[in-house]
């Protein structure tokens, strides 16, 4: 297997912002999700148990206003899902619905004080 040797991999910063302020800046792939940038950066409040399926709930995020628009509408599963979220507000998601693309450099979310 080859090495790619001086290519620069563009990787969208997502800031995590806890319910007590605490911020998480981490790098995330295109094409993954913004739970699975969580998760493996280990930023604590998204839980994402059902491993991305959109079963659970536990990756409630609120997106920051200035990104509602970037980061599109739920859709109809995602939605129901919600239903189960915790303290749920005009601008929840569940973070394993948003795919990280180049666009949503510098996305913020807020995590939630708990999850279900």
């Amino acid at each position: 297997m080859g090495t790619l040797i001086g290519v620069s991999v563009f990787m969208p910063k997502i800031t995590f912002i806890t319910h007590d302020g605490e911020r998480y800046d981490v790098d995330s792939a295109a094409g993954t999700t913004v739970m699975e940038a969580a998760v493996k950066n280990r930023v604590p409040g998204v839980e994402g148990e059902c491993g991305g399926a959109c079963a659970c709930a536990t990756c409630h995020v609120y997106v920051d206003d200035a990104w509602v628009a970037r980061t599109g509408e739920p859709d109809t599963m995602e939605e129901d899902m919600l239903d189960y979220a915790i303290d749920v507000g005009p601008t929840s998601r569940l973070s394993c619905r948003i795919k990280v693309k180049a666009e949503l450099d510098g996305l913020v979310v807020r995590i939630p004080e708990r999850q279900p």
